[in-house]
């Protein structure tokens, strides 16, 4: 199946996931429908998505499903209160990613779509602090880098500094 992935990045995460939540389960997976939602569901999972609601107005969506884990793949970065969504979740387990902070690179902005900007850029240390605070304790972490094939000193540094970083982890109770 990994000769369909189109991306490391989604090499990286269908192998933490599986790591973590082993198929088959049922996945709440915070954002629209998109193509990590169909490699999910060719490797055994079942898989529901928001469906374009604003998370920051209505973190509470997240307790409509009744799911074995909610996954957030690159989609914290542009909330406004990742800690509201997070305090509401009432599932046990979570797997999210999130693209690092790079120093050698402002934050992400698109200046034509409202959805696609990065209001956190987060660090490691403050990503696992977010966590931590809105209830959730940390059981495994990962990062890996972001190479392009392009010539430049950012390029250079993609190969070397660590871009996305993974986190699997629980709470001990439900709400």
């Amino acid at each position: 199946m990994y000769s369909k992935l189109p991306q490391k990045r989604y090499k990286h995460t269908l192998e933490f996931l599986q790591k973590h939540l082993p198929a088959p389960a049922t996945i709440l997976d915070l954002g629209v429908r998109n193509p990590f939602s169909e490699i999910m569901e060719e490797n055994g999972y079942t898989v529901y998505n928001t469906k374009g609601e604003d998370l920051d107005l209505l973190p509470e969506i997240v307790k409509e499903y009744k799911v074995d884990a909610v996954t957030a793949f690159e989609i914290f970065e542009h909330l406004l209160a990742p800690f509201n969504v997070l305090k509401e979740i009432e599932a046990t387990k979570i797997i999210t990613t999130i693209p690092l902070k790079l120093w050698f690179t402002s934050a992400y902005r698109s200046k034509t779509d409202m959805w696609d900007r990065h209001y956190h850029e987060f660090e490691d240390w403050q990503y696992d602090w977010l966590l931590e605070k809105s209830g959730w304790t940390i059981i495994d972490t990962e990062k890996w880098t972001s190479p392009i094939n392009k010539f430049g000193i950012r390029p250079i540094l993609r190969k070397y500094t660590p871009r996305y970083y993974a986190v699997y982890a629980e709470k001990d109770c439900v709400k």
